[in-house]
């Protein structure tokens, strides 16, 4: 059932039972990497109304009253869509309504569109999601730039003005482009951009964080965040939220 809860009682997961949780990688009144421990057998989803307060509340108009519900069963996480007016995909696939949709480790939510997104997981590390969403209220105002991916050409179209990617920006955006909306795992993407570095230790390429994070820093930058709007779940890898128009 519903609950007069509030989105300040939400603790980290390791402060609780540990069987999953939810990050919020996009979804006001939440910050960006807020962890939500599911520990209860049932949390519900949804917009917060004067009558009604679910689990999970957030604010957006878009999110139905009864959004969804995860509830725990044979100690899996479930998810079911309850009929929502916008709807619920999971790693890009539409949900029907009042299916049972088992969730793993790394599936990507996404509420009424995209308008709000979170990363499931049943694994609980001292992580947070380091990412640079742009708020609500800010996706809705902004007019839409006419972007473009050229694949053949190597090249970004940004608002009329063409920006050539290089051999390692190409090969990151076209791995992420080409699982849009859902977790590339690190070692993958060490594999697809860094094909020509020996193996290390783990069997991926010997490639460090900290080039890896200054690859993307440097996409974000020359293409602007808003042109590719990757996030980043530390420990794990890289999600690629929405894809562009493309040829």
């Amino acid at each position: 059932m519903f609950t007069k809860t509030s989105p300040d009682i939400v603790m980290e997961g390791r402060h609780l039972e540990n069987f999953a949780c939810l990050y919020v990688v996009r979804g006001e009144p939440y910050q960006p990497g807020t962890c939500v421990n599911l520990s209860e057998e049932e949390t519900y989803v949804g917009r917060i109304s004067n009558q009604l307060t679910p689990d999970v509340a957030f604010t957006n108009a878009f999110i139905s009253r009864q959004h969804v519900v995860i509830r725990r069963e044979q100690e899996r996480a479930v998810l079911y869509d309850l009929g929502s007016r916008h709807g619920t995909e999971i790693n890009g696939d539409r949900v029907t309504p009042n299916v049972p949709y088992p969730l793993n480790t790394s599936d990507i939510i996404r509420l009424a569109g995209g308008m709000t997104v979170l990363h499931f997981s049943y694994m609980f590390a001292e992580q947070t999601l380091e990412i640079e969403p742009l708020s609500i209220t800010r996706r809705m105002n902004v007019p839409e730039l006419e972007t473009a991916v050229h694949w053949e050409k190597r090249e970004c179209v940004v608002e009329g003005k063409r920006i050539p990617m290089s051999e390692k920006e190409y090969l990151l955006l076209r791995l992420l482009y080409d699982h849009a909306d859902s977790l590339v795992p690190l070692e993958e993407i060490k594999a697809g951009v860094w094909p020509e570095r020996s193996a290390g230790a783990q069997g991926a390429p010997d490639v460090t964080m900290e080039e890896l994070n200054a690859l993307v820093y440097r996409v974000r930058k020359k293409f602007g965040k808003d042109t590719f709007l990757i996030s980043a779940v530390r420990g794990n890898g890289y999600v690629l939220e929405s894809a562009l128009k493309s040829s």
